[in-house]
């Protein structure tokens, strides 16, 4: 089974509360009378308990192939009155990627994130200025001229991290690499000196506001429980230290080369300068989200590669050419070339996305064409659902895809091209692409480039599981992995 059973009943939860929450706000939903054309099947009654007993018995990805074999690849779930319709497949995931946010959106669906970053950013603010604020972060995280600057920092960290592991030894992976990304985190978003003076408050803080991830607090975020107060005690702590830097910057017109120094200098369309609780949101959101995704799928990609002999040949071969042409250098121009790593990293988050399932809330009416050849209206009203984790191991597209194979993304094969642009959704798509992908992909590269070239790795704990119980899945218990020093041999 793929995934537990605690994990369906979050995602049921999650779904009982998004058809409460839409009522309250919106009330009953409104469909356009004058449409002609049919809605997707709907699922409910007797039909379905049986989905829900396959659901918490084999699993989401059972599930939703048993329906779509039933019902093709757009259905529509009735749960408490909310329509869930789900869209299986890249062939039918445009609009939900690419439509325009006045006709599909989150909603209300990610207000549990209020309370963490704060009301200034985010889904605290209308979309026009959350808009504005994600150019802030494109311009700081995508731009090659920034990210450039990033990598020798990167390495520093890495470096100063790995000396500290000794000749030999057996060491938890995933504690390692959430230890070495904050560490990362903190140097190149916040800079040197508060790396340097900080790092072991800031650490324990960010702790502390991961409990507004519990299942508890997405459902109920203000509800007065003891893991919400220690997320807003941590939240008005993490706010006054990053304030105080914010103003320290300001008043001493210091600059850095760093993210926090990119967001303070951003300006919004109007002429208006980011206010310091604005650019303290923003650093809490990117140093929350970026850094724990960054060190699961750091771990996942370790697991799988130190699991596939024929996958960790590979990774160490490229290493070797690597050295043999550049020495010990790694800068930006070096990782674009380390093409076998970026796919051994891709393959990892292929199989263990993010996120298992994307929502967005419909506000207009739209079509929508199978794979089968119907053409369905998906009504304004109905929540709609993009089950990655389904649509990430489809076999049509990707040939065995309970195999960890990152040659499926290599020239002549291109798996993640096969249904479109929307074939490949880890980090999502259009509209929504995650703005920290390529600076993601970078701080992993440089942690298993190091890793692969000055150490002997070996996966002692069994592979992991995948705990389902956390808003982002993650390797289940520890994954530990023994090492011995030891310089990659030259080709």
């Amino acid at each position: 089974m793929d995934v537990t059973i605690y994990a369906m009943w979050f995602l049921i939860l999650l779904v009982f509360i998004i058809a409460i929450a839409t009522k309250i706000a919106r009330g009953r939903a409104i469909f356009d009378p004058r449409s002609n054309r049919p809605h997707p099947p709907v699922m409910n009654g007797i039909s379905l308990i049986r989905l829900l007993y396959m659901l918490l018995t084999k699993g989401l990805r059972a599930m939703i192939h048993d329906q779509q074999k039933r019902s093709g690849s757009v259905f529509t779930l009735g749960f408490f009155g909310l329509k869930v319709t789900f869209l299986v497949g890249p062939e039918v995931s445009g609009h939900f990627f690419q439509g325009a946010e006045s006709e599909i959106s989150h909603g209300n669906m990610l207000d549990f994130t209020v309370p963490m970053f704060g009301k200034e950013v985010g889904y605290g603010v209308d979309f026009d200025t959350r808009y504005e604020q994600m150019r802030f972060y494109s311009d700081a995280l995508r731009r090659p001229s920034n990210l450039r600057i990033h990598v020798g920092s990167i390495l520093q960290e890495v470096e100063d991290y790995f000396v500290k592991w000794g000749q030999e030894g057996i060491v938890d992976l995933k504690h390692e690499l959430d230890m070495l990304l904050m560490l990362i985190s903190s140097r190149c978003l916040l800079g040197k000196e508060v790396r340097d003076k900080m790092f072991d408050d800031i650490h324990m803080l960010f702790h502390e506001l991961d409990n507004g991830m519990r299942l508890l607090s997405v459902l109920f975020p203000y509800a007065p429980t003891p893991a919400n107060r220690r997320r807003d005690r941590a939240h008005a702590k993490l706010s006054e230290i990053f304030t105080e830097i914010v103003s320290s910057r300001r008043s001493s017109n210091q600059a850095e080369k760093d993210v926090l120094q990119n967001l303070m200098d951003s300006k919004y369309k109007d002429g208006r300068s980011t206010t310091d609780a604005e650019v303290t949101g923003m650093i809490i959101s990117l140093l929350s989200g970026g850094m724990h995704t960054s060190s699961l799928a750091g771990a996942w990609t370790g697991a799988h590669l130190l699991s596939s002999p024929r996958c960790l040949t590979a990774a160490l071969d490229e290493q070797k050419q690597m050295v043999e042409k550049y020495g010990d250098c790694i800068d930006y121009n070096v990782l674009l070339e380390m093409d076998t790593l970026h796919r051994s990293i891709k393959e990892a988050l292929r199989m263990h996305p993010p996120a298992a399932i994307y929502f967005r809330k419909v506000h207009k009416s739209f079509i929508v064409q199978t794979t089968e050849g119907a053409k369905y209206e998906v009504p304004r009203g109905h929540t709609v659902a993009s089950p990655i984790l389904f649509n990430s191991n489809l076999p049509r597209i990707y040939k065995d895809p309970d195999v960890y194979d990152p040659d499926r993304f290599g020239p002549g094969r291109e798996e993640d091209k096969v249904g479109g642009k929307f074939t490949y959704t880890a980090f999502s798509g259009g509209r929504h692409t995650c703005v920290g992908e390529m600076y993601a992909y970078m701080q992993i590269k440089v942690i298993w480039s190091y890793l692969l070239r000055n150490f002997n790795l070996k996966l002692v704990s069994p592979f992991p599981r995948t705990d389902w119980n956390k808003l982002i899945p993650e390797p289940k218990g520890r994954v530990m992995i023994s090492f011995k020093r030891q310089r990659l041999p030259s080709i």
